[in-house]
């Protein structure tokens, strides 16, 4: 008889939604960011993300967005493509507000235009939080030269910050477009890099 695989969890850390258990997809799809990195990230920005809006670029099982929207962020925008990682993004979003929520399925640097739109129309701002599927995977060679592209593209006057989790071996140019790169953090195999407008320095 065939052992069933072991459903992988993570609960939210903090805020209104302490507690929530949220479920993560398979491992062979998506990964999910390390206790560490969030917490170092939310130390970062956690008084920044209350009443903002957030997007969640390649979001897996969108603890990332989960965790901000539970600290206070009053709108969160997921982008993926994968089925399984989206089938167990709307189920974690039920824990949470799911009016808060919208989800974006299908490729990412496709669907950015239609945040950004939507961003445009309401004459919003938002934190981006991108994190690529690493490039060492099959079919992803070119990731982060798309990835870097899409950030190139984003119009400064939508985006608050955008924060890249990358492999530590991979270098950020320092200027993307109008944007530059504040600080990095590294954990391990895995870095933070936060950039900003070259103008708000």
């Amino acid at each position: 008889m065939k052992s069933k695989t072991k459903q992988l969890t993570k609960k939210i850390i903090a805020g209104k939604y302490k507690g929530k258990t949220l479920k993560l997809p398979s491992k062979t799809t998506t990964r999910s960011s390390k206790a560490i990195v969030l917490e170092s990230f939310f130390n970062t920005l956690q008084f920044d993300i209350v009443d903002a809006i957030f997007v969640e670029v390649f979001s897996g099982s969108g603890s990332i967005g989960l965790e901000a929207l539970s600290r206070g962020a009053k709108k969160i925008y997921f982008m993926e493509r994968d089925r399984d990682a989206l089938k167990t993004l709307k189920e974690n979003i039920t824990q949470t507000d799911p009016n808060a929520c919208e989800v974006f399925s299908g490729d990412s640097f496709l669907n950015i235009d239609q945040v950004i739109t939507k961003l445009k129309k309401q004459k919003q701002k938002a934190y981006f939080y991108i994190d690529p599927p690493f490039s060492i995977r099959e079919g992803m060679e070119d990731i982060y030269d798309k990835t870097i592209d899409m950030i190139a593209s984003l119009p400064v006057e939508n985006v608050e910050m955008i924060i890249i989790e990358h492999m530590s071996g991979l270098e950020i140019p320092d200027k993307i477009g109008t944007f530059c790169i504040k600080k990095s953090k590294k954990f391990g195999n895995t870095t933070l890099t936060y950039l900003i407008n070259e103008n708000m320095e």
